[in-house]
């Protein structure tokens, strides 16, 4: 038997044994609100007319929050979620100046990103607990959009500068508790950390610049959930 087929077949026992055991209301929306935080790693901008030491860093930043989940059984539960896309600064890191530009500490970019990230957690404990943990992992897709240099870019890059990011596909982890309100109503609280990569490409008029950003991205969840 080859890897794909023991692979169907586990998903098989899995999704058999869950439907076993299926739960009341196994659909639920999700609503609330992510708070993300970067640790952003990043080469040096390589490229003409590029100092030593030029780098980026990334503005955590805020957003709402929705998913959609389904219930095979009281424990495996598969959860799509995504954010609102934010608008997300990046900033200069290395030298005060560029030349006679300010350079550091300088917003030189921002980006839209479009996240959707498919999970599948897995809930400890029996329903009757008001409170239940989870831990959870999945694969996310991150598409930039909407990239445009700043003025404080543009200056730093010796005029308008054209912006390419890459998008990104990286594994995802989760961990989290789910608290009973009433009937169908629950409140969910969650941290995870996603590995989102992307090559950066800056366009001056045909002087190219480069690096690539592991922008690291964690996220605390919270957010309240209605099942049907």
């Amino acid at each position: 038997m080859n890897n794909n087929m023991k692979l169907i077949a586990g998903l098989s026992l899995l999704f058999g044994a869950a439907s076993a055991h299926a739960v009341d209301h196994p659909f639920e929306i999700r609503v609330g609100e992510y708070f993300v935080m970067y640790d952003a790693k990043a080469n040096d901008l390589t490229g003409p007319f590029v100092p030593a030491g030029v780098n980026v860093d990334v503005k955590n930043v805020n957003t709402p929050y929705l998913a959609a989940t389904y219930s095979f059984d009281p424990h495996w539960v598969l959860q799509l979620s995504a954010g609102i896309p934010p608008k997300t600064e990046t900033i200069g890191k290395g030298p005060a100046t560029l030349g006679s530009v300010p350079y550091n500490g300088q917003v030189v970019s921002t980006a839209k990103w479009f996240a959707p990230t498919l999970i599948v957690n897995y809930v400890i404990g029996p329903e009757a607990w008001p409170v239940r943990p989870y831990v959870g992992v999945g694969i996310n897709y991150t598409h930039f959009y909407d990239r445009q240099s700043t003025a404080a870019g543009d200056a730093a890059n010796g005029g308008p500068t054209a912006i390419s990011l890459t998008n990104s596909t990286g594994f995802e982890w989760t961990v989290g508790a789910k608290v009973k309100l009433a009937d169908r109503w629950h409140a969910y609280a969650s941290y995870s950390a996603t590995k989102v990569n992307s090559d950066y490409i800056g366009n001056t008029a045909g002087v190219i610049r480069k690096t690539t950003i592991k922008f690291n991205p964690s996220a605390f969840v919270l957010s309240v959930g209605y099942s049907f």
